[in-house]
């Protein structure tokens, strides 16, 4: 009996250290959901890239300073995000948080190492007293 208990032991030690072939803890940590308080601090403690990926029409409308404007709802959504560079630093957000949090799990999913999402979205950045350009 001890005999099996060891060979289950060092069966379930292999099989975590080969962690079936993926780096899944890479990935999680890679996209972090922060307040508009951390974020704007985020922002003045380095180079971002801050991606709206509200419509054009909402664009217009306040906005974070710099940010570039990418169409959650285009067809080419999915293929601008692929084109951007995975290892700089990007904020990104929405209107409240649905659209980021599905444009960063892309991001997550194509490799990005440094993704920070607004949580709350614009509605929450300006609620907080936060910053905006437009009108």
């Amino acid at each position: 009996m001890p005999q099996r208990v060891l060979s289950l032991i060092a069966l379930l030690v292999l099989v975590a250290a080969c962690g079936g072939g993926t780096d899944t803890a890479t990935h999680v940590e890679a996209v972090e959901t922060a307040s508009p308080n951390a974020i704007s601090e985020i922002l003045e403690t380095g180079d971002h890239v801050v991606l709206d990926v509200r419509t054009p029409e909402e664009f217009a409308g306040p906005h974070l300073e710099g940010a570039i404007n990418l169409d959650f709802y285009e067809a080419t959504f999915a293929a601008e995000v692929a084109a951007l560079d995975p290892d700089a630093s990007y904020i990104v957000y929405c209107r409240s948080g649905s659209r980021s949090g599905q444009a960063t799990d892309l991001m997550r999913d194509l490799g990005f190492t440094d993704v920070h999402d607004l949580d709350g979205g614009i509605v929450a950045w300006t609620e907080a007293g936060l910053p905006v350009v437009g009108p």
